[in-house]
């Protein structure tokens, strides 16, 4: 029995129309993708975000997770983060010839298993085999498709005096990959936070806070959501590095390797922009949330030049320099 891909499971005939049946729609069943048509007709209503991403990262497994979970949570948080209920998912794996039909099997069923937990339905998809050396494994195309719930969530709405924070600890995504890809040992293990965050947004967004921007924070980490902000709306930042949740692992990787921990990605984290009025209560209910509990103020908006600072423990500031260069290519 053939137990990896072959260059002819891509070419659309019968070795095609096996791995789909035996694979994908045992772990992705849906009525919709299973009639597999040349696309979806999905029942909408309302106002409609749509988000769409690539994942590439390497290694395929890795503590916490794995590709098939990145991609479902990396696209249901980007809705997520503009106040949509996540519905629907359509999903394309570019798989190079030789991997592991095991492999495969694995991912799919993560992927499978997390969209279900979320109610999320993968209702499209496509496959295709490259020649071995041309790719790296399996990578995933996705789009995500959801109803907004609470409009007017925008980069462009940060005001002045909002206050900023953080819904966990920083970096754990990027330094997992990291001590994974280098071969790095520690005796506390790494983890990466890879999870969905519709669950806790939601709790958010029924107690009605005012919530004028919320953003993931994955490539280029936290350093590059604030300076994204600051561009679009024309504000500055200070944050308080004693504030800013580390965890020490992460903060001793850092320190070995000369990072910033403020630019290594999360896979399972909000940054907010708050209105200062609901700071409060924003924090209180993300600490009743598993995914929540170690939420804190990191800082605030303010007029001025569009930048970052940090302030030190020493009461000193800093610039906070947005991520420039390959800091750590194919993190998610």
């Amino acid at each position: 029995m053939v137990r990896e891909l072959l260059l002819a499971h891509g070419n659309g005939g019968e070795e095609t129309w096996t791995i789909i049946k035996d694979l994908f729609l045992k772990y992705l069943d849906d009525p919709i993708l299973s009639k597999l048509e040349d696309a979806a007709v999905v029942p909408l209503e309302g106002h409609i975000a749509v988000t769409t991403d690539a994942f590439t990262v390497s290694p395929i497994f890795f503590r916490g997770g794995d590709i098939g979970k990145l991609a479902v949570c990396g696209t249901v948080n980007d809705l997520a983060a503009m106040g949509a209920r996540p519905m629907y998912m359509t999903v394309s794996f570019i798989l190079e010839e030789g991997m592991s039909l095991e492999d495969l099997e694995t991912v799919v069923r993560s992927m499978g298993d997390t969209a279900r937990s979320l109610g999320v339905r993968v209702v499209a998809g496509d496959t295709k085999v490259v020649p071995k050396g041309t790719a790296d494994g399996v990578f995933i195309v996705s789009t995500g498709i959801g109803r907004v719930v609470y409009p007017g969530l925008s980069s462009h709405n940060v005001r002045d005096g909002d206050i900023i924070i953080v819904t966990g600890t920083i970096g754990d995504h990027g330094a997992c990959i990291l001590a994974a890809r280098e071969g790095l040992d520690f005796e506390t293990h790494l983890e990466s936070d890879c999870a969905p965050l519709w669950d806790m947004v939601e709790a958010l967004l029924k107690e009605g806070v005012e919530i004028h921007a919320m953003r993931d924070p994955t490539r280029g980490g936290l350093s590059a959501v604030l300076h994204e902000w600051a561009r679009a709306s024309g504000v500055s930042f200070v944050v308080d590095e004693q504030s800013v949740p580390v965890r020490e692992e992460v903060r001793g990787l850092c320190e070995f390797l000369g990072l910033e921990p403020y630019h290594l990605a999360c896979e399972g984290r909000m940054v907010l922009a708050v209105a200062e009025e609901s700071a409060e209560r924003v924090l209180e209910i993300l600490r009743q949330h598993p995914l929540g509990t170690n939420a804190a103020v990191i800082g605030r908006a303010q007029k001025g030049k569009p930048q970052v600072l940090l302030r030190t423990a020493y009461g000193t500031h800093r610039f906070l320099e947005p991520p420039m260069g390959e800091l750590l290519p194919r993190i998610c």
